[in-house]
């Protein structure tokens, strides 16, 4: 039921869905599972032990699953799990987990992964993220729902980047993001919120006056970042201020990106 070309390469043992194509010179390894109908354009190479989800398309020269660049991984055995509809474009890396960070990286439904950009050992991707082209996602990051990740960017290892967060183009961010964040400048600046997001989404006016009050409560309030984050989850019913309250007061690795910081 799949379409496959003469010059690819499928081990024993691979699991092929109904409804796949997989291109030319494509080479798939024999712990490999693909959903229905993903599609494979030619020359991609999918390793170890990888699931990708049905109706994922996946483009040329793309390598899925192959070991993480950290020289700390002996070889043990990890995961790498690409959930549904997405689009990994030309040249992207996805590297499997590590035993120090869980043991699978993993990617969740509906992603635009853009071309020549990479993600790295143990990251944990949500749904409907973008990551455009030559963007690098390093080991053990956190981006959840709906995140956007601007071209030629680099996420430092281990920072968490809340939901609905946008980062500008050729920007190095080293510290959590709260959701709904505007990140730009070189190294990371807490530029304000996602407004153009929020909109998009349809998120309602009186939600989105709630969070610009409660930025300007984290900008300008009294006591430390974390204080004025209890204050704000004790004061407002906005269901999006308590998302950044949760994911301010939630546990971290890392400091937090802070308006004008």
């Amino acid at each position: 039921m799949s379409q496959i070309h003469p010059s690819a390469v499928i081990e024993e043992g691979a699991t092929i869905g109904e409804g796949c194509e997989i291109g030319p010179f494509c080479v798939i390894g024999a712990e490999v599972v693909l959903g229905q109908r993903v599609v494979l354009k030619s020359h991609v190479v999918i390793a170890g032990q990888t699931e990708v989800g049905e109706d994922t398309v996946v483009f040329s020269f793309a390598v899925l699953g192959e070991v993480p660049q950290d020289l700390k991984f002996k070889g043990e055995q990890s995961r790498t799990v690409i959930g549904k509809r997405n689009r990994i474009r030309e040249h992207v890396t996805v590297n499997a987990g590590t035993d120090g960070g869980g043991g699978v990286t993993q990617i969740g439904d509906d992603g635009l992964f853009m071309a020549g950009c990479h993600i790295a050992h143990d990251a944990q991707i949500g749904d409907r993220v973008i990551v455009v082209n030559s963007a690098a996602v390093a080991g053990h990051c956190v981006l959840e729902d709906d995140v956007i990740i601007g071209g030629l960017s680099g996420i430092h290892q281990w920072v968490r980047i809340g939901k609905g967060a946008i980062i500008g183009a050729v920007t190095m961010v080293t510290n959590d993001v709260i959701p709904y964040g505007l990140v730009q400048a070189p190294r990371g600046d807490l530029d304000g919120l996602n407004l153009v997001g929020l909109k998009r989404r349809g998120v309602t006016r009186s939600d989105i006056t709630a969070l610009r009050a409660a930025f300007q409560m984290l900008a300008q309030g009294e006591g430390t970042f974390q204080e004025r984050a209890r204050r704000l989850g004790a004061e407002s019913d906005s269901e999006y201020v308590q998302e950044i309250v949760d994911f301010i007061t939630g546990d971290s690795d890392r400091s937090f990106l802070t308006p004008g910081r």
